[in-house]
C-alpha cells in the first residue's frame, strides 16, 4: 500500500462517492476502483459497502481511516519539516458539553495554528467520544466518571483498548441563571431544586444513567428537559430559571448570565482525558492537554 492509495482511500470517504471523489482527485473513476479494490485484497478488509444510493463505510473501514489519518498526518509533517512544503496542522477532539474543552481549543490555535490548519471539536454524546476515539476520528476525548458509572465506562475503554487520565477531581455545583432564587445562596440541596426544571443531555440510542453527562441522574426529577447543545441548555436554564449539573468549572465569558453554586450532596466527577492505546499523541495533543489542564486548575 503506497501513500497515495492511502489519500484516495480517505478521499472517497470524506466524498463518500467514487465519481466525485475521482473528479476532486483528477483520476479516471475506474483507475480509482481498482485502487481501492488493491488496498482491500492487501488487507482482507472491506472499506466501503456499495449501495445503490452511494458508499458506506464499513465498520472495519472506520478503525482503518483512523489509522490512515495518522499516517497521512505524520507524512505531512515531516514534508513540512524536510521539504518546506505547506501542509495543515490537524486536531480532532471529542468531549462532553465542557466550557474549558473549548477554551483550551481556542488557545491551542491560537498558539499553534498558522496559515493552513484543520481543527475540530465534536460536543457529543459519551458513547460516541469512546467511539471516536476507539475509531481514531479523535485523538482526545473528555469525559467524567465517578463511583455510579466508573465500572461501566472503565469496561468500555478497555474493550476498545483506550486508556485513561484524571485530569481534575471535582464536587458537583449547579449551573443556573444569575436572576434564579438560588443563585443567592452558598449552597443548594437536592431539595431545594424539587420546584425547578433539570436540564440534561440527550443520549441517543444510549440514554441510560450510566452514559448521562450528569451526575445523579439516576435521582428522580420532577421537571425533566432533554437537549443535544450546550447554547440550547443555557438559553433554557435562563429562560425558565431551571438547572442543570456538573463540575462547577465555568467560563462566564462564554456563558454569560450563568452561574456555578455547589451542590450539597456526598459525591464527586473526574474528568477524564481518553486516549487509543495503540498510538503516539501528537505534539499537538500533547499541548491540546495541557491547555485543558490549565483551565481546570
Amino acid at each position: 500500500m503506497t501513500l497515495q492509495q492511502i489519500k484516495y482511500v480517505i478521499t472517497v470517504a470524506e466524498e463518500g462517492s467514487i465519481s466525485k471523489a475521482a473528479q476532486k482527485l483528477f483520476i479516471a473513476q475506474p483507475s480509482l476502483t481498482n485502487q481501492i479494490h488493491e488496498v482491500e485484497k492487501e488487507f482482507d478488509i472491506k472499506i466501503f459497502n456499495r449501495t445503490n444510493k452511494g458508499i458506506i463505510i464499513s465498520q472495519d473501514g472506520e478503525v482503518f481511516l483512523g489509522y490512515a489519518r495518522q499516517i497521512i498526518n505524520s507524512s505531512d509533517i515531516l514534508e513540512e519539516r524536510y521539504k518546506n512544503k505547506k501542509s495543515k496542522i490537524l486536531f480532532s477532539v471529542s468531549a462532553q458539553h465542557y466550557s474549558f474543552a473549548v477554551n483550551a481549543l481556542i488557545d491551542l490555535i491560537k498558539k499553534y495554528g498558522k496559515d493552513y490548519y484543520d481543527f475540530s471539536i465534536r460536543e457529543t454524546e459519551t458513547h460516541e467520544i469512546i467511539d471516536d476515539v476507539a475509531k481514531l476520528k479523535s485523538e482526545v476525548g473528555l469525559l467524567y466518571i465517578n463511583d455510579y458509572n466508573k465500572d461501566v465506562i472503565l469496561k468500555l475503554l478497555d474493550e476498545n483498548n483506550i486508556s485513561y487520565e484524571v485530569l481534575y477531581h471535582a464536587k458537583p455545583h449547579i449551573f443556573t441563571s444569575i436572576n434564579n432564587p438560588l443563585a443567592k445562596k452558598k449552597k443548594v440541596s437536592l431539595s431545594d431544586l424539587e420546584d425547578y426544571p433539570y436540564l440534561s443531555f440527550e443520549q441517543g440510542d444510549y440514554n441510560s444513567f450510566y452514559f448521562s453527562e450528569e451526575i445523579l441522574s439516576h435521582v428522580r426529577k420532577n421537571k425533566n428537559i432533554r437537549v443535544r447543545d450546550r447554547a440550547t441548555l443555557f438559553n433554557i436554564v435562563q429562560g425558565l430559571n431551571g438547572y442543570t449539573i456538573s463540575s462547577g468549572v465555568l467560563d462566564e465569558s462564554l456563558n454569560s448570565g450563568i452561574t456555578s453554586i455547589p451542590l450539597d450532596v456526598d459525591d464527586y466527577m473526574d474528568i477524564i482525558a481518553i486516549t487509543h492505546k495503540n498510538i503516539i499523541l501528537s505534539d499537538l495533543a500533547i499541548h491540546y492537554l495541557d491547555e485543558v489542564k490549565k483551565y481546570l486548575k
